[in-house]
């Protein structure tokens, strides 16, 4: 049986002003990475980055069925399918051709067209309906940058978030909240493995211009240490875990969020909640690639896949800094195993 071939719809960024100090500088040669390309079977079948309250959407639909919000003087905002059109055209120039767009939203916000509003619930039609999603997320892989690291196919993956309910509609036109992330995903479960240079954190953009240059900002930052995450990454797998200290290690993180919040100043951060501690146990035991099989430890980078798994049930607005939380965590416990911590990872494991 021949394979449908994936569609993705054309989004073309509209003009605005840079407001950033730096410009893009996008004309250089040197800023589009020669890669060696690697042909994968790609595929339309695989498992969500993200889970939680979260539905799929195509571009398509977030296009032509999404009303965008404005401000409270009618000023437009800046849509979700403008936002990933920016975010992408600048990937593409940095790290070559992508994949289709996978998108994620939560929290839709229904309405319904004038001439329906005296209607029945039951009367209505999808022509009497209207609708945004508050929050948004998504992704795409970078074709050419396809690694194996621990025996597992990881590619660069490129994408954002955004989220309505951190700006202020109810103002005059102000910059808009947005996030941005690159990072290397584990093909088997789509689990992002995100690092802090990876991650823009919140950034103020009033225009779409003002997006692609914080794109290429990170993008082009990233660059020259994509080859050492993927070391840091692939050296998980040499720091083995007993299943008497994964217990400990699960124990400790569960007495951390009973702790005040003048001890948990004291030890590293850590965003992973009960309810994802108590995903990690389960998957412990059950996942078939990174839970304990008979006979064997686990290792620090089952550690990594196992918190990773754990948060794809955050919210959207908070999951891109819970997955950078998990790459921090499993990083700082091989340290603590290996005599190298110095940022007080040890306790989680004493």
């Amino acid at each position: 049986m021949k394979k449908k071939e994936a569609t993705t719809a054309v989004i073309v960024p509209t003009a605005g002003t840079i407001t950033s100090d730096i410009t893009l500088g996008l004309e250089k040669s040197d800023d589009i990475i020669e890669a060696e390309v690697i042909e994968e079977d790609w595929g339309d079948n695989h498992p969500n980055f993200i889970e939680s309250n979260t539905q799929a959407i195509t571009l398509e639909e977030l296009q032509t069925k999404n009303v965008i919000p404005t401000f409270v003087d009618s000023t437009l905002t800046l849509s979700h399918q403008n936002f990933i059109g920016s975010v992408r055209s600048v990937a593409e120039k940095v790290f070559g051709e992508l994949t289709p767009v996978e998108c994620r939203v939560s929290h839709p916000i229904i309405g319904r067209i004038p001439s329906a509003q005296h209607k029945k619930s039951s009367e209505l039609t999808d022509a009497d309906k209207t609708v945004f999603y508050q929050r948004l997320a998504f992704c795409c892989h970078v074709k050419n940058l396809t690694k194996t690291i621990n025996g597992q196919s990881v590619h660069l993956c490129i994408g954002g978030v955004r989220a309505y309910n951190e700006d202020k509609l109810y103002n005059r036109p102000t910059a808009l909240k947005f996030k941005i992330f690159v990072g290397w995903q584990v093909r088997v479960c789509s689990n992002l493995m995100l690092t802090c240079d990876g991650n823009s954190g919140t950034i103020d953009c009033m225009t779409e211009a003002d997006i692609m240059q914080k794109s290429f900002e990170l993008f082009n930052g990233f660059n020259p240490h994509k080859e050492e995450t993927l070391q840091l990454l692939e050296n998980l797998q040499s720091t083995a875990i007993s299943e008497e200290l994964f217990c400990k290690i699960i124990g400790r993180m569960r007495l951390y969020q009973f702790l005040s919040l003048s001890e948990q100043k004291q030890l590293p951060q850590l965003t992973i909640g009960d309810q994802a501690v108590n995903a990690m146990v389960k998957n412990y035991v059950s996942n078939p690639n990174f839970g304990k099989k008979e006979g064997e430890d686990i290792t620090t980078w089952n550690l990594l896949q196992l918190a990773n798994e754990s948060v794809k049930s955050a919210y959207i607005d908070k999951w891109l800094d819970r997955n950078q939380n998990c790459t921090d965590f499993a990083l700082g416990i091989q340290k603590a195993l290996t005599g190298k911590d110095t940022e007080g990872y040890s306790w989680f494991i004493n």
